[in-house]
């Protein structure tokens, strides 16, 4: 009875197995006739060549085993999660007809065109939507019936208009909208009236503005507000503070105004609070006493005043406390030591005094503190206090404790872990210590701008980790040690020891020529021996050319005598040399000629004889670098004459000199300053026939001397082989014909200032570039800058026609091109894409590249673009390019902060050896080149960049794309898709890229190899 039992139970059970396994195996076979059309429809939809990509995406009707799909039992589509997979074109309206859909994820694509109005409310079983990461645009739509919702994101794209409102999404927990172009008010109360149970809304990096009203206080389980980077105004609403569960509130980079309400208080789960960026003003609230989660606080850049709240002593959860860049006043209160968790502590420029708390000895955590700017003393005790926080490894305290002495401390326990040091323009006085070489981790070490005497110490060449070091504007003696060319992170036999010169600290400064302090947003310096405006004597040691990693070599302004050694072409990397002003002899030496790397070299007021060298980075080297050196002549095509006809005594030491003692009286007899200034320039101007002075003391009278009559009458500066075009025009005209350099007339925006479209009455139509920056030059420098770029003239560049310059303003003229630029073409223009076939994208790389070989081979003297990018091609109206934007980085000061000079180049086309530096270089331009032709080849952007947040890389992406053996999916549709096969061409010219891409500059082809590999496909 037993064992018929049993077997009655197999045969059920088998029955059952049997049962299952063919209704599992009929659900792969079928699909749901409906969906499968759908899916067919979005694939459609998509520009996107046939390949590997698509996997099972077939012809077969086993639509749930597509990569990408799931279905449930019935055969119904219930995911579509397709999150980075290059996808192209359009969101079908197909994808309507999805009914049972639950998933979708289009995510991290370059989907564009508008958003189907109609999903949000046909698709009502979405518990996820997102979109993020794609090229969407318009506005999007408002109505929806998404009560399923949980998750929703259409960040990082470009939908504009009001931002939506999901009504009825009682279900949703993450709403994200952020970095788009929704403008108008944030809607708070319909948002949180329509989903009361959200976790996270995320309205940053778009324009936003107005008041922020009521309503957020209906969110009742909010824990994460991000508003940041907006143009929000007002103050914020007072039922934000009801919020008990917030953990996260976000809201710098706004317009925000008032003063911070003590409710803040009432948010007791606050783990991170920024609220940097704005216009808030008032003193600190003594409110900190409930916030006892609160993590990270940062208040910088607002008009905060008073003193610090006593209740910052009961953060004891704080790691992060900034308040930079305010008006704060007081002392540091001891109880702050309560803070024992706290990593960062920046109080940069605000009004702080005092003395560095004893108590800071108990902040065991403490790893970066930032206090420059501010008026404290006694650094003594400051130092002997901090030598005991054993996690301190970056401390800036700039411009502090104002001509005391740096400090002789017998025996230091700590500073174990201290890599980054700055007190820099304090006016400190006395030697440096040598406890500070027992710090054997110091990787950046700036000191400059003080009054430090004595020898350099020689151990600074046993700190193995030395990169960085800037003992400039101070009055050391003697001979630079040559226990300084022993660093060895800078020497050519540690290869495999870690180098990483780049400082993650938030804050870390950069000084400018004249050692003011600058934010450098790069947090980045190159690899820098600083020894400028000393007293240092003897000669240069050619045992530095060991440090073949140093980047800059700054010794100018010293006493320095004997030769140039020729073992300085040894340095590889080497980018600024600068050995002005000494009193050095001898030739320049041929060999510094290999220094490919070189792009800033300064001999000038030495006594140098001989000839300078030619050729490679020399041709671009103005003669100002080696002025003042009556013995020495050049033989290329400069301004200057040749050897045998012309020396440099254009600008003689005595002038010079004249020119230093004008500049003092004119600052210590600040009095008569206007009448010593008038004599001076007539002076100078009976001596040599011409004034010359800097710059911007010409901007500087100018500004206060040009009449009307003067600036109607300004003539424009042609160039005779121009063909006589724009003859007669006035800077008058020129104002007129772009309607007083009115904003409606602007055709472009770059990193050298805004380009004009003009119109003259006879029908004219040219290219007005209004330079920005900084102008320190003399005239000479400027006008020797620009008939070099005149006399660039190639059918593949776009031709300076002419130029003007009154008071601070610089005019550039150059012909306008109807098309615009490659980048509108490529990446905005609607049928930009489809417009550009091959054969036209084929032929503006060749043109391009011959524009770039004219450049870098037949211009005299020899131009490094260091910008070569899609938005600097201009298309004719035939659409043939032309290079433009060459040369202009040689005419702006290099640290004008919103100039690409500093990082020599845009970001994603720049070389991964200008990572350190602003080199400049005629292999890094092959690499931006080779961008280009990734950008011809896939019609994306070399990044996808929203706010310097989220990057996605377009040479990764397509290194990645090959070692998965998917190259055809790398082109862009309008290339494959068409009748005629250009795919051979198009693999070949991706070799070419590839090639120019290259992560070691030596290994990339010449400029006239790739004219002539284009030339053959």
């Amino acid at each position: 009875m037993g064992k018929r039992r049993r077997s009655c139970s197999r045969f059920i059970f088998m029955l059952l197995l049997i049962t299952g396994l063919h209704a599992a195996f009929s659900q792969q076979e079928t699909c749901n006739s409906k969906d499968l059309k759908a899916l067919q429809g979005f694939e459609t939809g998509l520009n996107y060549p046939v390949g590997i990509r698509r996997l099972n995406w077939n012809s077969s009707v086993n639509c749930c085993s597509w990569f990408g799909v799931s279905c449930d039992s019935s055969g119904s589509v219930i995911r579509l999660e397709l999150r980075g997979n290059g996808l192209n074109g359009s969101i079908s309206d197909s994808l309507l007809d999805l009914v049972n859909i639950r998933v979708l994820d289009l995510s991290n694509n370059s989907l564009s065109g508008v958003f189907p109005k109609e999903l949000l409310i046909r698709l009502k079983n979405l518990d996820v939507l997102d979109l993020s990461l794609n090229c969407l645009s318009g506005a999007f739509p408002m109505s929806s019936d998404l009560r399923s919702i949980q998750k929703f994101n259409i960040s990082f794209n470009s939908f504009n208009g009001t931002h939506p409102v999901l009504a009825g999404s009682i279900n949703l927990t993450n709403f994200d909208v952020s970095y788009n172009e929704f403008e108008g008010v944030v809607d708070a109360k319909n948002v949180c009236v329509s989903s009361p149970e959200v976790i996270e809304l995320h309205f940053a990096g778009n324009s936003l503005s107005g008041n922020l009203p009521r309503g957020f206080g209906n969110c009742r389980q909010l824990k994460v507000l991000s508003l940041c980077s907006n143009n929000i105004s007002g103050g914020l609403p007072t039922d934000l503070f009801r919020l008990s569960s917030l953990t996260d509130l976000y809201v710098q980079e706004n317009s925000l105004t008032g003063t911070l309400d003590r409710s803040i208080g009432d948010l007791s789960n606050l783990k991170v609070l920024d609220i940097s960026g704005n216009r808030l003003s008032g003193s600190i609230p003594d409110i900190f006493d409930n916030l006892t989660k609160l993590e990270s606080l940062v208040a910088s850049s607002n008009l905060l005043n008073g003193s610090l709240p006593r209740s910052f002593s009961k953060l004891s959860a704080i790691r992060r406390l900034e308040l930079g860049s305010n008006q704060l006043t007081g002392f540091i209160p001891d109880d702050l030591s309560a803070c024992v968790e706290l990593k960062t502590l920046n109080l940069d420029t605000n009004n702080f005094s005092g003395q560095i708390p004893e108590s800071f000895v108990q902040l065991t955590s403490l790893s970066i503190l930032y206090i420059s700017a501010n008026s404290f003393s006694n650094l003594s005790s400051a130092l002997r206090i901090l030598q005991h926080c054993p996690n301190l490894t970056s401390v800036n305290m700039t411009t502090n404790f104002f001509q005391e002495t740096l400090p002789v401390i017998e025996k230091v326990e700590g500073f174990l872990n201290l890599s980054v040091l700055i007190i820099a323009r304090s006016s400190l006085s006395g030697t440096v210590p040598d406890w500070l070489g027992q710090c054997r981790n110091l990787r950046f070490v700036d000191l400059s701008w003080n009054r430090l005497d004595g020898n350099i110490p020689s151990w600074f060449g046993k700190l193995d980790f030395l990169f960085y070091l800037d003992i400039s504007n101070n009055s050391f003696f003697g001979e630079i040690p040559v226990g300084l060319a022993e660093i060895k992170i800078l020497g050519g036999n540690n290869t495999t020891m870690d180098f990483d010169p780049v400082i993650d600290i938030p804050s870390l400064e950069k000084k400018d020529n004249d050692g003011a302090m600058q934010l450098n947003h790069l947090y980045s310096f190159r690899p820098s021996l600083l020894l400028n405006h000393n007293n240092l004597n003897g000669e240069i040691s050619p045992k530095f050319c060991k440090l073949v990693r140093l980047h800059t070599l700054d010794l100018s302004h010293n006493n320095l005598r004997g030769s140039i050694s020729a073992e300085f072409s040894k340095m590889n990397d080497l980018e600024i040399l600068d050995l002005s002003h000494n009193n050095l002899t001898g030739i320049i030496p041929e060999s510094l000629y290999n220094l490919s790397f070189l792009s800033c070299f300064n001999v000038a007021y030495n006594n140098l004889s001989g000839t300078v060298p030619t050729g490679g980075q020399f041709s671009t080297f103005p003669d100002l670098c080696f002025a003042g050196n009556p013995l020495l002549c050049r033989n290329d095509n400069s301004s200057t004459e040749p050897c045998g006809h012309k020396t440099y005594k254009s600008v003689t030491r005595r002038n010079h000199t004249h020119l230093i003692i004008g500049t003092v009286l004119g600052i210590t007899m600040i009095g008569m300053s206007s009448s010593i200034v008038a004599m001076y320039l007539i002076k100078r101007k009976s001596c040599s026939g011409r004034v010359e002075v800097t710059e911007n003391a010409v901007a500087a009278a100018d500004s206060e001397q040009i009449s009307g009559e003067e600036w109607n009458s300004q003539p424009i500066v042609w160039f005779q082989n121009r063909n006589g075009i724009g003859k007669g025009i006035t800077l008058d005209d020129i104002s007129k014909a772009t309607n007083d350099f009115d904003q409606s007339n602007i055709i472009g925006c770059g990193g050298f200032g805004l380009v004009y479209k003009a119109i003259f009455p006879d029908g004219q139509v040219t290219a007005i570039k209004r330079l920005s920056g900084n102008f320190d030059q003399i005239d000479r420098e400027f006008q020797a800058e620009i008939e070099a770029l005149s006399r660039a003239e190639h059918p593949n560049l776009v031709i300076l026609h002419g130029h003007c310059r009154i008071g601070s303003m610089r005019i550039l003229i150059y012909p306008y091109m109807e098309n615009g630029s490659l980048d509108f073409w490529l990446h905005e223009k609607e049928d930009g894409c489809s417009s550009l076939s091959w054969n036209r994208r084929l032929r503006i790389a060749q043109g391009t590249c011959k524009g770039l070989e004219y450049l870098h081979l037949s211009c005299e003297p020899h131009i490094i673009h260091r910008d070569v990018k899609s938005s600097n091609i201009l298309l004719d109206g035939n659409l043939n390019p032309h290079l433009a934007d060459f040369g202009l980085a040689r005419l702006i000061q290099p640290n004008d902060t919103h100039v690409t000079t500093d990082l020599v180049g845009t970001l994603g086309y720049i070389p991964p050896e200008y990572g350190l530096a602003s080199i400049a270089t005629l292999k890094g331009d092959i690499y931006s080149f080779g961008v280009v032709l990734l950008e011809l080849l896939t019609g994306r952007r070399p990044v996808d960049v929203n706010q310097t947040v989220i990057k996605v890389d377009l040479l990764s992406w397509v290194l990645l794309m090959k070692t998965q053996n998917r190259v055809p999916e790398i082109f862009d549709t309008y290339i494959t898709t068409s009748q005629e096969n250009h795919d051979q061409q198009a693999k070949r010219v991706l070799e070419i890229a590839l090639l120019c891409l290259d992560q070691n500059p030596k290994n990339r082809p010449q400029i006239q190899q790739l004219v002539s590999w284009l030339h053959e496909v």
